[in-house]
């Protein structure tokens, strides 16, 4: 860059900083979204205003080659922010960069480390927590809110649901309740009465 771009392209930044602020950005926010601005004023050698769409699908797609895209959306948010609240521009490149969509699994424990994980609880409430969750494959809201009453003694159910569950055996509406068997070790650790 030219002393006359590089003095267009510093005022530029310094008004991007204090937009950043201004609009409440946390301070991680601000240090990604402003190197958003200098990667591509270096990637171009020229201050960011002068861009085209052409040069900016180019930027992008090496981009996409050489980091992650949480880094490419990153910079694609930083550099929005830059033309829509700096410059004032119309943001109508958007389009040229989707991240795939990615649909993990959570973790799933093996018998052998809820095993571990339940042994390894020192205080009763936590372990009998963890006893009723995994043993009836409750949901954490669904562990959460369990009451004796839920219990069905003389048959191992349990009706599971994020809210209280008052009807008692009443038929279940739909995704509200849900009925699960439950290990009669389980259910009798749950009644029994804590030690004070």
């Amino acid at each position: 860059m030219n002393k006359t771009e590089t003095n267009r392209f510093n005022k530029l930044y310094q008004r991007h900083l204090r937009l950043l602020k201004l609009q409440g950005k946390a301070q991680k926010t601000i240090d990604a979204y402003s190197r958003a601005v200098r990667r591509i004023s270096e990637y171009f050698d020229c201050c960011p205003d002068q861009l085209t769409v052409e040069q900016l699908e180019k930027y992008f797609s090496r981009l996409v080659e050489s980091h992650s895209w949480s880094t490419v959306k990153i910079d694609r948010n930083g550099l929005q922010f830059f033309w829509k609240h700096v410059l004032r521009r119309d943001w109508q490149w958007i389009n040229i960069i989707k991240a795939p969509k990615v649909h993990s699994l959570p973790d799933i424990l093996t018998v052998d480390e809820v095993e571990q994980l339940i042994g390894a609880t020192r205080k009763l409430r936590y372990r009998t927590f963890l006893l009723a969750t995994y043993s009836m494959g409750l949901r954490l809201g669904e562990t959460l809110s369990l009451q004796v009453g839920d219990i069905d003694e003389p048959i191992p159910w349990v009706c599971a649901s994020e809210k209280p569950c008052h009807c008692r055996w009443a038929i279940s509406t739909v995704n509200e309740n849900r009925y699960i068997s439950a290990a009669e070790k389980a259910i009798r650790i749950v009644l029994s009465p804590c030690p004070t």
